[in-house]
């Protein structure tokens, strides 16, 4: 990668026009072809960028920009689009280039198979009496996260969400109304479980009779976790 620390002024035509005024900015010049402009600020989001697969040429500036004091023009342009993004070099202040290598990708921890996973073996969670019958219980549409069996024997079929949305509730829904035609099944209640279930999505669920479960995964993983503390 590409690490440049510039004052510069950026222009970007194509599908969209926009223009960014001189200004010191970090240019990320990426292995995969990449050209991101960054400020200091803004998080994570480039101020412009230009997607490979793209090409990148320096040029020399014309005699009025050289005059407005533009040492270098850079002129990235997009093979498949057209669109182009200059950016226009006032001052360069840093220029390095560092070798990244190979990256493993990211492992995110609390994901819905961990979840699943946890609550399979906890599953207790959904209230006395309960059984786990298998995870990943397929159906023509789809496989439902867990189906259990309540104290009485009434299957239950779980959805399970890192975070509970109306969509989420309409894809239980769905397979509940298919395994409810299932004589070997019916009849099934419905679960929805979530570590976060925002308040339509558990209005749409209670209202269709679908009961809701808020998943607290550092407690099902066993984690303490101590009140908030300044120093």
């Amino acid at each position: 990668m590409r690490l440049v620390v510039a004052e510069c002024s950026v222009d970007y035509a194509g599908r969209l026009s926009a223009h960014l005024d001189p200004a010191r900015r970090v240019l990320m010049l990426k292995a995969d072809g990449s050209v991101l402009v960054h400020a200091d600020g803004g998080s994570y989001k480039p101020l412009n960028w230009m997607s490979p697969p793209c090409s990148l040429a320096v040029e020399e500036p014309d005699e009025d920009l050289a005059a407005s004091g533009v040492q270098q023009v850079w002129r990235v342009a997009h093979a498949k689009t057209g669109d182009v993004l200059i950016i226009r070099i006032h001052e360069l202040l840093v220029d390095e280039t560092v070798e990244l290598g190979v990256d493993p990708g990211l492992v995110k921890d609390g994901v819905e198979a961990d979840l699943q996973r946890l609550l399979a073996e906890q599953i207790e969670l959904l209230g006395d009496g309960h059984s786990l019958v298998r995870r990943e219980y397929m159906t023509a549409i789809g496989p439902v996260d867990i189906l259990a069996r309540d104290a009485g024997g009434v299957a239950v079929a779980v959805e399970i969400k890192r975070r509970g949305d109306i969509d989420g509730v309409e894809q239980l829904t769905r397979y509940l109304e298919l395994m409810n035609r299932d004589p070997h099944l019916a009849p099934v209640s419905g679960v929805f479980a979530a570590q976060e279930i925002k308040p339509q999505a558990r209005t749409l669920a209670e209202d269709r009779g679908i009961r809701c479960l808020v998943l607290d995964y550092d407690a099902m993983r066993g984690v303490e976790v101590g009140p908030a503390r300044l120093f």
